[in-house]
């Protein structure tokens, strides 16, 4: 299988960006004036452009969604909207920009969950990925699919732990990179089953395909955005089950965790939109129901869709800092037990 076929995926999502405005026609205007509302007796915002930054390279699985929504949401605010890249130390680098940047809301952080993880991968770094950033708004989870080598004998997700079980350190797992969510949720699965499986870290979930592939490693825990459901399809790798409460619109034949028998485990990788921490609270409604509106529109919902991303309708800052705390809780806990370091 050729890995090119979800970078030309990518690349028809980023050249049809313009048409998510003309799926909704009263979107602009509309959004425009109820915005206004929103932040009426304070001051204007905003008043230039509003730089989106993402923790992760260009062209990513972080990156073209943020794209997706970028533009709406500039002509809803009045302003362009950038996405700005900067990468390094897993998420660490663009977080600690935002955290730092002026608390005006002209600079946001778009980020996954392996921000949940920050302090507790690097504790040295003072970053606090809840007390640092003001939350403006959940945009949407993504299922992950428990994925094997294609001669694995295990056929089916309660066979393949009892296998792992039967077979204590002789089976590998890879992932996307230290503490990403690939690796945070195999660990999770790791130990909750209590198998002895071995971590192989990738640069990146396509880079670790190849070796499942190849038999080098057993299963990979991908993400349901990624080029895995197109293996599936060739008969290159098996997929025995995906996370969350339905099935994966790319993969209709698999079932759930819970229709496989394993309801216990859950766990889903996801996008969300952080501002820095003190950022007026008028200004963060404001982004917040700009947001919302851009994902209630249908185009732009598609295009997210089709990087399997189900968007959360109607989050609010609140809701979105108990999501955040909750997570954070949840990964911190993983990274300590299973003694995780950033290499």
């Amino acid at each position: 299988m050729s890995l090119l076929r979800p970078r030309r995926a990518i690349a028809r999502a980023l050249a049809a960006l313009p048409a998510a405005l003309l799926a909704a026609p009263g979107l602009v205007a509309s959004g425009r004036a109820a915005l206004s509302q929103t932040v009426a007796g304070t001051a204007a915002f905003p008043t230039r452009e509003v730089q989106i930054v993402v923790p992760f390279a260009a062209g990513g699985g972080t990156d073209v969604p943020a794209r997706i929504i970028a533009e709406p949401l500039g002509h809803l605010l009045g302003h362009t909207v950038a996405v700005v890249n900067r990468t390094g130390s897993g998420s660490l680098v663009g977080s600690e920009f935002v955290a730092k940047a002026p608390k005006d809301g002209h600079t946001l952080l778009y980020t996954v969950i392996g921000h949940a993880a920050l302090r507790a991968l690097y504790p040295r770094s003072g970053i606090d990925p809840v007390g640092d950033f003001a939350p403006v708004a959940l945009v949407g989870t993504i299922p992950m699919m428990m994925t094997v080598n294609r001669d694995l004998p295990a056929r089916d997700l309660r066979g393949l732990i009892e296998f792992l079980r039967a077979h204590p350190g002789k089976y590998d797992y890879g992932s996307s990179g230290v503490g990403g969510s690939v690796h945070l949720a195999t660990e999770l699965f790791k130990r909750h089953f209590g198998l002895d499986i071995r971590h192989v870290p990738y640069s990146g979930a396509a880079a670790a395909q190849p070796d499942l592939i190849a038999g080098r490693i057993a299963l990979l825990f991908a993400v349901g955005s990624g080029p895995t459901p197109e293996a599936a399809a060739h008969g290159e790798v098996r997929v025995l089950a995906v996370t969350g409460d339905r099935r994966l619109a790319r993969l209709p034949d698999v079932p759930t965790f819970a229709e496989a028998g394993v309801p216990e485990y859950t766990a889903q990788t996801w996008h969300m939109i952080l501002a820095p921490s003190g950022t007026p609270a008028p200004v963060v409604a404001q982004i917040n129901a700009a947001v919302d509106r851009v994902l209630a529109s249908p185009d732009v919902a598609r295009r997210l869709a089709d990087l399997s991303i189900r968007v959360v309708p109607d989050s609010t800052p609140a809701s979105t800092a108990d999501f955040l705390r909750a997570e954070v809780a949840r990964w911190e806990q993983v990274v300590h037990e299973a003694g995780i370091r950033p290499e």
